[in-house]
């Protein structure tokens, strides 16, 4: 089974189970319910495991898998989820949603790659279709922005959930254009050496995902939420110190079960490069928020100046700060 066969498995299962974890007989679980609009994989194995540390401090947790960021966002709005795992500046401030961002979880690294027998550079995706992750996500506006840089329009940006599965369309010829992660990278590069080129992109410092909740929900529910916010930082600062932590942390936890030996092989090198390249080991800030103003403002995603957002109409601070004050900086 092809590695794109079995990430595509696990999308509809993880869809299939949304159905029943997002039913309105949901809503009145105790338990905090965390809204991912991704699904689980290497790039996202170190946040599972701060998952099940956070249970481990006595957190009652359910995490859906959902095949987008922006679904994801509805279901916090919603009261579907208490918590997702995503970016939603577009949505909050268009919609004025009651939603905060909390914690910064990673920023963005990626990297735009074509098929080098279709595509030399930008201007060749004049009039053409490129994918990213989901609708409003980092690599939208990440793609969105390097079109206006360079004076062109695609036909159509189609949404294909998970690097791994836009990694695998790459090499199986469905998809000429697209956004992928250090790990994507490496696997194009070793599975099919010179069939693909990477497209230059400006240095990027803005939120790739971050956590957010609804502001009542933080409100009643500060020591849930600071379990969760603890248990993230813990973890990012482990792996940032010993990357290899991460495999024997996922044995331990028994996560990724159904992983191909061309994802377990990932795991090293994937966490390697993303401590080597810098960890948000304090969940963000004022000045990583302003960085994402700048980002999101350019690309289109935030509507206005950037000298003109408020933080605090997008962000709450409060659980962060009060992690940082027991645990101290990173």
């Amino acid at each position: 089974m092809t590695l794109l066969k079995v990430l595509k498995q696990s999308v509809a299962a993880a869809t299939l189970g949304c159905l029943v974890a997002l039913s309105p007989a949901s809503a009145e679980a105790e338990p905090l319910r965390v809204a991912f609009g991704d699904i689980p994989s290497v790039e996202t194995l170190h946040l599972l495991i701060a998952f099940e540390r956070a249970k481990e401090a006595g957190l009652e947790l359910e995490v859906t898998y959902l095949k987008s960021e922006d679904i994801a966002a509805q279901a916090v709005v919603g009261g579907q989820a208490d918590v997702g795992v995503g970016g939603p500046y577009s949505l909050i401030q268009k919609v004025r949603a009651p939603v905060r961002m909390f914690m910064q979880l990673s920023t963005l690294q990626m990297y735009p790659v074509v098929a080098a027998d279709t595509y030399k550079g930008w201007k060749d995706l004049d009039g053409q279709e490129v994918a990213v992750h989901s609708r409003g996500s980092g690599t939208e506006a990440i793609m969105r922005l390097a079109a206006e840089k360079n004076g062109i329009k695609y036909s159509n940006i189609s949404y294909i959930p998970g690097s791994e599965v836009r990694t695998g369309a790459l090499l199986q010829g469905n998809v000429k254009a697209t956004i992928v992660d250090a790990s994507g990278k490496r696997i194009l590069e070793a599975q099919a050496p010179g069939k693909f080129l990477y497209l230059p992109l400006d240095d990027l410092s803005a939120t790739d995902e971050g956590l957010f909740a609804n502001t009542d929900y933080m409100k009643e529910n500060p020591e849930e939420v600071a379990i969760l916010v603890e248990a993230i930082l813990s973890t990012w600062r482990e792996v940032a110190k010993d990357p290899s932590a991460v495999e024997r942390l996922r044995e331990k936890y028994k996560l990724l079960p159904d992983a191909s030996p061309e994802m377990v092989a990932e795991i090293a090198p994937y966490f390697s490069e993303a401590a080597a390249a810098g960890m948000p080991l304090n969940g963000g800030g004022e000045e990583a928020v302003k960085d994402d103003f700048d980002f999101y403002t350019t690309s289109g995603a935030l509507e206005g100046e950037a000298k003109d957002l408020k933080v605090e109409d997008f962000w709450d601070f409060g659980p962060l700060q009060a992690a940082l004050a027991k645990l101290g900086q990173g």
